[in-house]
């Protein structure tokens, strides 16, 4: 009687190729290769990377025999791979200036929630409210990914334009530029803060105080041109200007010499700088909205849980990211974006102003 050896399923048999043997040991292992593909369907690897990448336009019979290959060796293609042979990535990036401020982070959820159904990831580089390296941090990020969604409403304008042609595709947020060929999308920042200094005008206040915003800020020198139009109109009121920024600790900061003008309402560059305004003025004993009206601009997320829920011009940062990847696919698609959008903002009057003490 012979003696017979039993084989596990996937065991080499005794006479079997190195090839075979290297099948097996791939399936095993789940290090299947494009090799291992080609080898098993009888074609050479470029073949597999042609069909696998979309670009075969041979007999279909080939096709299948290198699909039904893959699937009986489990075989997955690289990603990177991919990318470097078809030259993308299927990324894009997103440059801001501040990524800790509630409103960039609305903007890049409708950014990477609406790219992520047409299978694009979204990398985001901040600037960390530094002009200066907004210009480098965009050339680098640039060359990791397919294009660029760029915020940058502190990069001087012969920069921008300088940079333009070599980031290519291109969508810019609140920074519409009539020397750069790419699509914009924009805040209303001018007609938004004239809508906020006629409400607490109607309420009575006749003396204002605008806590600016970053110098070099576009944002900032479109609500300065929106409150000097509007001071324009009304020759009653009296419109003081403090330093501030764009962050809470400098709304923080601005609280002595906002107090110092005597205003009897401030407007707050954004609703960071308001809250922040808000906390130091409490602390000091003065009372909002009984003493001083305060109002923001964005209406972030938490602008209404504050206490008293704050008075802001609400932008829709959601859509702003939503209408930039609309714009953004079409590029990539060297197809004709839709046309460049200017969104208006709405005032949300919520418990921080009120009628001035007396009036």
């Amino acid at each position: 009687m012979h003696n017979r050896v039993k084989l596990a399923p996937d065991a080499p048999r005794p006479h079997a190729s190195f090839a075979d043997e290297r099948l097996i040991l791939a399936r095993r292992t789940g290090l299947t290769t494009i090799a291992d593909v080609a080898a098993r369907a009888g074609v050479s690897p470029a073949t597999v990377s042609r069909i696998m990448n979309g670009r075969f336009a041979g007999e279909p019979e080939i096709a299948e025999r290198v699909d039904a290959a893959a699937r009986e060796l489990a075989y997955s293609p690289s990603h990177l791979g991919r990318s470097l042979a078809l030259g993308q990535t299927n990324a894009i990036a997103f440059v801001v200036p501040d990524l800790g401020n509630p409103t960039f982070q609305t903007v890049l959820s409708g950014l990477s929630k609406t790219a992520a159904r047409d299978g694009y990831r979204v990398l985001v580089a901040d600037s960390a409210e530094s002009p200066g390296d907004e210009p480098l941090l965009a050339a680098d990020t640039r060359r990791r990914c397919d294009a660029l969604v760029l915020c940058a409403p502190r990069m001087p304008d012969d920069r921008l334009v300088a940079l333009a042609e070599s980031l290519r595709p291109l969508v810019l947020i609140n920074r519409p530029h009539l020397a750069v060929d790419a699509p914009s999308l924009a805040i209303d920042y001018e007609s938004g803060i004239q809508r906020v200094a006629q409400h607490v005008y109607d309420l009575g206040h006749r003396h204002l105080v605008y806590v600016a915003g970053p110098e070099r800020s576009v944002s900032n020198r479109h609500r300065v041109t929106g409150l000097d139009a509007f001071a324009r109109v009304h020759p009653d009121v009296r419109l003081d200007t403090v330093a501030g920024g764009a962050s809470s600790e400098e709304g923080i900061a601005a609280a002595a010499s906002v107090v110092g003008t005597g205003a009897t309402a401030a407007i707050a560059y954004n609703d960071l700088v308001a809250i922040g305004l808000m906390n130091a003025l409490i602390d000091r004993g003065v009372r909002v909205p009984e003493d001083l009206s305060v109002t923001g601009m964005d209406d972030i997320p938490f602008a209404r849980f504050t206490s008293p829920p704050l008075t802001t011009a609400s932008v829709p940062h959601f859509e702003l990211g939503v209408e930039a990847w609309r714009r953004m696919h079409a590029l990539i698609r060297h197809e004709q974006p839709a046309h460049d959008l200017t969104f208006q903002p709405r005032i949300e009057v919520r418990g921080s102003t009120a009628t001035p003490r007396g009036a």
